[in-house]
């Protein structure tokens, strides 16, 4: 299964200027199968888990000098490091802190090698040493995108044909039907690759599911190492409750239990760290950035994973499968999370995205849109309609508030369409919004 970031790693490769590269992202999201990929096209690859082998943390003892690591590295694991030759990769990197601060010393006094580091709790380790400002670069992995979820499957033209299409002309309502029943596949199966993997391995659901229940488990298994022993009820309690949440504005009085705050807020920023929630933070979104007009104790959550979340609510996906256009319209929330987590998958993988939303702030008024997209001086904001597109009335009155804005975008499962400042985009093509072009796709065919 390829991915879109490949095609970012195999520039960092011919690049001579590089830096070493920490891939960073929650559990099971393919940071190591990305490394593996890139490790092919060196001569050696160097792949040195810390966690499974601590023996090797003993190289980053007693200096940093990246010439005596790799000289060690070389003798420890009986294989010949050439710098410009060989790939190391240091996975679960944050179980030795000296690891993550000797990368910056690759990049000051041995350049010529190419260094990956990865980690799925790495954010809190690097909020206890500090990120080597300038030296290291961070990459941020995501599920996969529903365009690496077709591609997947081998269905090359369709990706092509989303990517070129003018975002005005219907398509033919075979290849639409077709379409949507993919997208019904991805709802249902999701983004995490061993359960893609799975699903086109065996066109069967249940070992898809058991995959989804494993993968929510390991992620509850690890609450333990970065979670205080009174706090972990409270992480565990969010955990369960947050797909339940989705589309709403988030309320920690909302919170069943009757609890406060200060008892959840901590608890909340510690599964964000961990990425497995995302916030959408409200934004008045008169002006760029989008972050300056920013509310942040304003906000709505989306889970890592739209399967993962249907798995945890004991929902059964698998009626994706069968008549995705009725569940679209059932299932808005999960729509709407769905197109959040297209745009964080499509967003500059070299910092850590922020989605945002708008909601008229005036008493008795419940104008809102789902998302707001800045494309370079301008706002566009997004509403998700899963169902029938009726009147849009609130994304209307945003355009009528919000001058600078252009036109705004609806996603639906309708057909293509556009008037002067209306544009009906379909839910399977949030990567054409992005403006995910044909080279940058080029990795995955």
């Amino acid at each position: 299964m390829k991915r879109l970031i490949f095609s970012k790693l195999c520039k960092w490769k011919d690049y001579p200027l590089r830096k070493p590269i920490l891939l960073r992202g929650p559990r099971q999201v393919g940071k190591t199968w990305i490394a593996r990929e890139l490790g092919k096209l060196f001569d050696t690859f160097v792949e040195v888990n810390l966690e499974l082998y601590p023996q090797a943390k003993d190289v980053f003892y007693p200096d940093r000098d990246p010439r005596r690591i790799c000289r060690d590295l070389s003798l420890l694991l009986g294989k010949r490091i050439v710098p410009g030759e060989t790939l190391i990769f240091f996975d679960e990197i944050q179980e030795e802190p000296k690891a993550i601060q000797a990368l910056r010393y690759f990049y000051e006094i041995m350049p010529e090698q190419h260094v990956l580091g990865a980690g799925s709790l790495l954010d809190f380790e690097l909020e206890k040493i500090g990120m080597p400002v300038g030296r290291v670069v961070s990459l941020y992995i995501h599920p996969m995108s529903f365009l690496e979820f077709i591609a997947a499957g081998g269905e090359h033209p369709l990706l092509e044909m989303l990517v070129e299409h003018d975002g005005a002309t219907p398509i033919n309502d075979p290849i639409h039907q077709k379409l949507l029943r993919l997208l019904g596949e991805y709802m249902a199966v999701g983004g995490m690759p061993e359960a893609v993997a799975r699903w086109y391995t065996t066109s069967d659901f249940s070992p898809v599911n058991e995959i989804h229940r494993t993968i929510t488990d390991a992620y509850r298994q690890d609450f333990n190492k970065y979670v205080g022993k009174y706090e972990i009820k409270y992480v565990e309690m969010l955990f369960n409750i947050i797909p339940s949440l989705f589309g709403r504005i988030f309320k920690y009085n909302h919170v069943p239990g009757g609890y406060l705050k200060r008892e959840l807020q901590s608890a909340l920023e510690l599964l964000i760290k961990a990425g497995l929630v995302h916030r959408v933070i409200h934004s008045a979104a008169q002006g760029i950035p989008l972050g300056a007009q920013a509310k942040p104790d304003i906000f709505k959550l989306i889970f890592v994973d739209v399967a993962l979340a249907q798995s945890m609510l004991g929902l059964d996906a698998s009626s994706w499968l069968l008549k995705p256009e009725t569940v679209f319209v059932n299932r808005g929330e999960i729509t709407e999370a769905f197109v959040g987590q297209e745009m964080l998958a499509y967003s500059c993988y070299d910092q850590r995205p922020q989605l945002y939303f708008w909601q008229r702030q005036a008493r008795s008024s419940n104008a809102k849109v789902d998302y707001l997209l800045q494309k370079k001086q301008q706002v566009i904001p997004i509403k998700v309609k899963s169902g029938s597109p009726g009147r849009l009335k609130s994304l209307r009155l945003f355009l009528d508030e919000h001058k600078n804005s252009p036109y705004g975008i609806r996603f639906s499962a309708l057909n293509y369409s556009t008037d002067e400042r209306l544009r009906s985009l379909l839910l399977y093509a949030v990567a054409q919004m992005m403006a995910v072009d044909r080279e940058h796709i080029q990795a995955l065919l």
